[in-house]
């Protein structure tokens, strides 16, 4: 029983995200996301997503996503390439924690 209870945590461990984030960082950060998703995360304009409030892994997948080409917008593409690892996990985590 001992063994089973570490083989499930492990593999709960695993297959968590791993982001190790600085909220500050990303709150810094998203002085260039405002001008289409608003300071706080809530967009004014109809057409950009609010952002506050999403999900952490899907603000870095989706970040991720449009750095790579995965997914596919002019705007958000130029917006996403000079961003680190480090810059999306902490965008995420800062966008994350807002309501």
């Amino acid at each position: 029983m001992k063994k089973l209870a570490l083989a499930l945590a492990a593999t709960v461990v695993m297959t968590a995200p791993a982001m190790a984030a600085d909220v500050e960082a990303g709150k810094a950060k998203s002085v260039m996301c405002a001008a289409c998703h608003g300071a706080n995360g809530v967009s004014a304009i109809p057409m950009y997503p609010n952002l506050a409030g999403q999900k952490e892994a899907y603000i870095a997948k989706q970040l991720k996503d449009f750095k790579s080409g995965t997914r596919k917008d002019p705007v958000m593409g130029s917006m996403a390439m000079p961003l680190t690892d480090a810059d999306v996990a902490n965008l995420a985590a800062y966008y994350a924690s807002l309501k």
